[in-house]
């Protein structure tokens, strides 16, 4: 599908692509901020060529782009949807009021990462010119979901800017609100620095922790998509498929997919493998920015006591110190990870409704779940283990 604007006295070319592979590697990241390996044109197209995304999974591409004189200079990643997993912002009770009410909550148009709640652009614009393109795509995508009859159009986990940007529009968005938990590099030179930031005995606690994961024989390897090998992949998407069938959730990445990230993004993937007895039991995959080291996922055969909590969050921090990283996003909820030097931090999303008939009922709705967040975040900030 095709729109067409004038801008600056040109024609401006707006395409909406069923497959990203239709849009140029090289100009499509181009417009992707701090190396963001989850925007980038080769996740992405992993997703969509290993069918982690699709009809199957309720995840259809419609991504948008706009071409000046065949040039692109902006894009959002976007998605139709028929469900709402791998969305990590819920909005069943939504979905529930509309099917009770006689109407149609889906199919409806996200734009998210699949399966990822890390925040990112979801409005891909060179900042010098964000002002003047950013209304032209924004309408574009409204504009679309009005003439397809998708009952909305949502923006999950922005760049606190950009959901900045869109609450000020006079759309209509209504902003959600939620929480996770992040671990900031102060500039440490080494782990003891992180520990010597915390209270005596928070410093123990982790202390005690990974002296039992040394103790239990467990050999870890930290890989990247160089020194990962073909086994060690299979490995890891083994991991991961037990996890979401113990969870009774929906595995939707694979084997074809880590390998293919891996090979693209080589310097983006940490791989953190646990060897026990001879055997692989347990691994954690994370993704690095120029900045921001990302927790996605985990999985093991065998437990042995906190090796989650090493593979996944202490292993983490000492790549950031390492590798001079300054923030570390874990993945979403998991309040445990306070005590591990993690502190609530508030994440939003932007939604608009095409026919909304329940205006005030949702007002009241988001402005309670904003209220109780806060409260939440509040009572967190009580139990942070910093001194």
């Amino acid at each position: 599908m095709v729109f067409w604007r004038i801008f600056n006295k040109s024609i401006v070319k707006i395409t909406i692509h069923t497959c990203i592979a239709d849009i140029p590697a090289k100009d499509w990241n181009a417009l992707v901020q701090d190396n963001n390996p989850f925007l980038r044109h080769e996740f992405l197209l992993a997703l969509e060529q290993h069918h982690c995304v699709g009809k199957a999974f309720g995840w259809l591409p419609r991504h948008v782009a706009l071409y000046e004189a065949d040039a692109l200079v902006a894009a959002m990643p976007l998605y139709e949807k028929y469900n709402s997993y791998g969305e990590f912002v819920f909005d069943h009770a939504w979905a529930e009021a509309y099917q009770q009410a006689g109407l149609a909550y889906f199919p409806k148009l996200i734009s998210s990462i699949p399966y990822t709640p890390a925040s990112g652009q979801r409005l891909l614009i060179a900042a010098e010119r964000f002002e003047q393109l950013a209304p032209i795509l924004l309408k574009t995508a409204l504009e679309f979901a009005k003439q397809e009859k998708y009952s909305g159009l949502h923006f999950l986990f922005p760049l606190a800017e950009q959901q900045d940007w869109l609450q000020q529009q006079e759309q209509g968005f209504f902003a959600r609100h939620d929480c996770q938990f992040h671990w900031h590099n102060q500039n440490y030179q080494c782990f003891d620095d992180f520990l010597a930031k915390l209270t005596a005995k928070k410093r123990k606690n982790i202390r005690q922790e990974r002296r039992r994961v040394e103790k239990s024989g467990v050999q870890l390897r930290v890989l990247d998509g160089l020194t990962a090998t073909e086994t060690d992949w299979d490995h890891f998407a083994h991991f991961y498929l037990l996890t979401f069938e113990e969870k009774w959730g929906t595995p939707t990445l694979n084997a074809g997919f880590f390998k293919q990230v891996a090979q693209a993004l080589p310097k983006q993937v940490v791989l953190v493998l646990a060897d026990y007895q001879g055997k692989c039991i347990a691994g954690s995959l994370m993704f690095c920015s120029d900045t921001t080291l990302y927790g996605r996922h985990w999985g093991c055969t065998e437990y042995i006591d906190k090796l989650h909590f090493e593979a996944c969050y202490y292993q983490g921090i000492e790549y950031c110190i390492q590798h001079e990283i300054s923030l570390f996003e874990p993945g979403a909820q998991g309040e445990h990870k306070v005590a591990r030097g993690f502190v609530p931090t508030l994440t939003r999303s932007s939604h608009w409704l095409t026919a909304n008939p329940f205006q005030q009922a949702i007002e009241r709705y988001v402005a309670h779940e904003q209220e109780a967040i806060a409260d939440y975040m509040q009572g967190c900030r009580q139990h942070l283990p910093y001194k």
